[in-house]
């Protein structure tokens, strides 16, 4: 099978259905459970995205505990092997957040469908209801890329270089310090903000936005090629679109996986409100 795209329109994976078992493939779907049972992608297996999130507080954001990471997978199937397909339904937030680890486990085989399960669904393709039991595998997950993430530390001795820049995936409320769902309220100094749920055409299943004008959107808040790039929003979920987004367009975008969850509860942190950088 040739080489499949980080982006994946919907038909074109329509057009390598069924499945078969050498084709080193894996759909997983992070849809809701319910929307799963009751129709999905063909062949997708169903990962609950709480199985990919840190347990407490206060960043659950992180990566999850290494061994729970093999666990997880290895009820999956997903072998070294496997190109993993990715979906959600919600527009990517999921389904990048995973991308986001497999990145981190040096597991990039993978493709995103565009729009998820809504793009599917909205095409008006073939889907399955009821579960999929998956061939479980032994995988070992291991750190082996610590590069697709910035630490809380890290992020501080950046911030202000001219090859630096923050994307803020929350929302406005959020970023100007109106809305406080950590200790405190505001943003990173220096971010900028571009609300995740902008980045997604409604009109078209959910699907990312032009990638030429969405590039010359970003570009024009600062937030391109020539630099380092910082997302998130409160515990890297959100973000997990945002950096799924950077990823497609070739940018060194890199997850705060603390995110503010972390940085907004830590009283040293500096903190920038209102709706200037």
């Amino acid at each position: 099978m040739a080489a499949l795209p980080l982006l994946l329109e919907p038909q074109a994976l329509a057009a390598l259905l069924p499945i078969k078992a050498d084709d080193n493939l894996l759909i997983v779907e992070q849809a809701g459970r319910e929307n799963y049972l009751k129709n999905h992608i063909p062949g997708s297996v169903w990962l609950d995205f709480k199985q990919l999130q840190c347990v407490g507080q206060p960043a659950p954001g992180k990566l999850p505990a290494l061994e729970h990471l093999s666990r997880v997978f290895s009820e999956l199937g997903l072998t070294p092997d496997t190109h993993v397909i990715c979906s959600d339904d919600e527009g990517g937030g999921w389904a990048g957040r995973l991308i986001w680890v497999l990145d981190c486990l040096g597991h990039t085989n993978y493709s995103y469908v565009n729009g998820g399960l809504v793009a599917w669904l909205a095409d008006g393709l073939a889907t399955e209801e009821g579960d999929v039991t998956a061939t479980p595998s032994s995988y070992q997950a291991e750190l082996v890329n610590e590069d697709c993430s910035l630490t809380k530390e890290q992020i501080l001795a950046r911030i202000g270089q001219p090859d630096f820049a923050v994307w803020d995936a929350r929302s406005a409320g959020e970023y100007t310090g109106e809305k406080v769902i950590s200790q405190r309220g505001g943003h990173i100094p220096g971010a900028v903000n571009y609300e995740w749920t902008l980045g997604m055409d409604k009109a078209r299943g959910l699907r990312i936005k032009d990638l030429s004008a969405f590039r010359e959107l970003l570009s024009g808040m600062g937030i391109d090629d020539s630099k380092e790039i910082a997302t998130h929003c409160q515990t890297h979920h959100r973000s997990g679109f945002t950096y799924l987004v950077g990823k497609i367009l070739g940018l060194n975008i890199k997850g705060y996986a603390g995110s503010w969850s972390e940085w907004g509860n830590d009283p040293a942190t500096p903190v920038t409100t209102g709706n200037q950088p």
